[in-house]
């Protein structure tokens, strides 16, 4: 019954070698999906409902799994770039209405990548090489919108997936050893990021709320010029306490002293969250190491490296950013492996 905390990977540099099964790391929201008979229930990775914001899975769960089982995926909106996650985040609205549109003009896709009760069979301490035979067995003959996600012993198939599927939007590659059971909430997987990084201005900043306004520093805005136009494209947000109280000296000098704060990037939860950003000259450049663009935004909060002082703002453009050629996304969904 739910809710089920999903099992978890932790981040790795290289590739692991050994015996184990990779998969595509899909870039979605993670789901928990219990189904008995006509009741389907979805979870997310934080174990909040889903159901509500996905009629449309909710209907094929319905229809094309097993009549009473527990399955582990990802939901995705596919676009014609690939993998759309900015087109996933408008479906999670509080107005029935606008869900039930958007599942009708921006449908989403269900990939499964592990079974974890299959009628009365809890399978979670079962090895993961016999929970996926099952999987693959169950949902034999799957048609979209739900998909078994591909995956492989061989890890210079994985290595090739790494490389060519970045372009689809799909976040890396995760391995998963054989004999694994299904640990919740336990980071017993590895995963393989794509990370490269680039300058950016820094826009402006937001105060760490734990330790209240004037003390130290929670995020900063980054920006990238386009032409004449500098365009907010992501935030960094994640440093050691300390450095976040050296932060404030070191942006007392860019404060712009302007009254109008910056917007940030919306919540995706909390609609009413104040999200704002005390604006900064544009003078401070900073090296950061991000996964991907997506559009003209970074997908994931970037991450500090270094400042570079020997940098002029002006060269901090889309230019530097080294993007990925889209792939197709139907030769992910039919790498079966």
């Amino acid at each position: 019954m739910p809710p089920v905390a999903p099992m978890l990977a932790r981040a790795t540099r290289e590739l692991p070698v050994g015996d184990l099964v990779y998969e595509p790391k899909w870039d979605g929201f993670r789901a928990i999906v219990f189904r008995d008979g006509d009741d389907v229930e979805v979870g997310s990775r934080n174990e909040r409902p889903l159901t509500r914001y996905f009629p449309d899975i909710v209907d094929a769960a319905r229809r094309q799994l097993p009549r009473r089982c527990v399955i582990d995926g990802e939901i995705v909106v596919a676009g014609p770039g690939g993998l759309d996650f900015d087109a996933l985040s408008q479906r999670i609205h509080p107005a029935d209405s606008r869900v039930q549109m958007l599942a009708r003009t921006v449908p989403a896709s269900l990939v499964v990548f592990d079974l974890l009760a299959l009628d009365d069979r809890d399978l979670r301490p079962d090895p993961f090489a016999s929970r996926r035979q099952l999987l693959v067995e169950a949902l034999s003959g799957a048609r979209p919108p739900v998909h078994v996600t591909p995956a492989t012993r061989d890890p210079a198939v994985a290595a090739d997936w790494f490389a060519r599927f970045e372009g689809a939007g799909l976040d890396g590659v995760v391995a998963k050893a054989a004999d694994l059971p299904y640990v919740e909430d336990k980071r017993v997987m590895a995963k393989v990021k794509h990370e490269r990084t680039a300058d950016f201005v820094v826009m402006g900043f937001r105060w760490y709320r734990a330790g209240g306004s004037g003390e130290s520093v929670g995020s900063l805005l980054l920006g990238l010029y386009d032409a004449d136009e500098l365009v907010h494209v992501g935030v960094i947000g994640s440093f050691p306490a300390e450095q976040r109280q050296a932060l404030v000296g070191h942006l007392e000098a860019y404060r712009a002293g302007s009254a109008q704060a910056l917007p940030g990037p919306p919540s995706r939860w909390n609609a009413t969250k104040d999200l704002a950003f005390e604006p900064l000259r544009p003078e401070l450049v900073v090296e950061a190491a991000f996964e991907h663009l997506q559009g003209r935004r970074l997908r994931h909060t970037a991450r500090f490296r270094r400042w570079r002082p020997d940098r002029d703002p002006r060269s901090a453009t889309f230019d530097q950013l080294d993007v990925a050629i889209p792939a197709e996304l139907a030769e992910v969904f039919s790498a079966v492996g």
